[in-house]
């Protein structure tokens, strides 16, 4: 778990900055930074709405007497992936993107899931 903790605080800005010059070398400066403006912007519409969305759908779940399970997994991924989306790099801005799609958001979800089984010992993967 350390070792995992290492590479995301330490190995994965330095792969961002390393992309970003890549980048900006290629590019330019200003268009580097237009498109990680544009990434932020877009990134924070789309987590905007699909967290209006989830709201809606929890409310309507509570109000017929359900209990909102899936729809507050997803609005925890839209969460992760708005935090994701503040970090700068497009490394990161890709994942977080990729988090808030819904149909992205159902693979990383069925990951996690399978994940938060193993490590309480609900299901037995061998």
């Amino acid at each position: 778990m350390l070792f995992k903790l290492i590479l995301v605080f330490i190995l994965f800005p330095f792969i961002e900055l390393a992309l970003l010059v890549k980048l900006g070398t290629l590019v330019g400066l200003w268009y580097t930074l237009a498109l990680c403006l544009s990434t932020g912007i877009a990134g924070a519409a789309l987590a905007r709405w699909q967290g209006l969305e989830v709201i809606n759908k929890i409310k309507q779940n509570i109000n017929s007497g359900r209990i909102p399970e899936q729809e507050l997994f997803d609005g925890v991924c839209i969460l992760v992936g708005g935090i994701v989306l503040l970090t700068p790099g497009l490394l990161s801005d890709a994942m977080g993107l990729l988090i808030l799609i819904p149909s992205t958001r159902k693979v990383f979800q069925i990951y996690l899931k399978r994940s938060l089984e193993k490590r309480m010992g609900i299901i037995d993967v061998s």
